[in-house]
């Protein structure tokens, strides 16, 4: 269903950076044909990424995972691990017709090897 995002450097040097206990999130591209080759219709491909579960992890704020009374184990995530979190979760943005999000840490519900496989149901 999805393919890995490939940021070019000028979508990288636009990116935000997040603060706080923020997540700057890739969301991964929607493939353009089914398994069967089928074309897919952009706005059926937009709707995809619209309610993805799961992305690539940036870059995060200074207080991510920070208080040791919430994550006792420490932090759900690094930079560069592919998480999965609830459909709609966070705030949407594109650049350069990209997708990308920022959401909370503690929205962070798996880690997950990529994006490969990985469906809503």
């Amino acid at each position: 269903m999805y393919t890995e995002a490939k940021l070019s450097k000028d979508i990288l040097d636009k990116l935000p950076e997040p603060k706080g206990y923020r997540i700057l999130i890739a969301v991964p591209d929607v493939e353009e044909k089914t398994k069967g080759g089928i074309l897919l219709p952009d706005s059926l491909k937009s709707k995809e990424e619209t309610a993805s579960i799961v992305g690539q992890v940036l870059s995060m704020g200074h207080d991510c995972y920070s208080d040791a009374d919430r994550f006792p184990a420490g932090p759900y995530c690094q930079e560069g691990d592919w998480v999965v979190f609830r459909a709609y979760t966070g705030t949407r943005f594109r650049i350069d017709k990209k997708e990308f999000r920022l959401i909370n840490d503690d929205s962070v519900e798996a880690i997950a090897k990529g994006p490969e496989g990985i469906e809503r149901a």
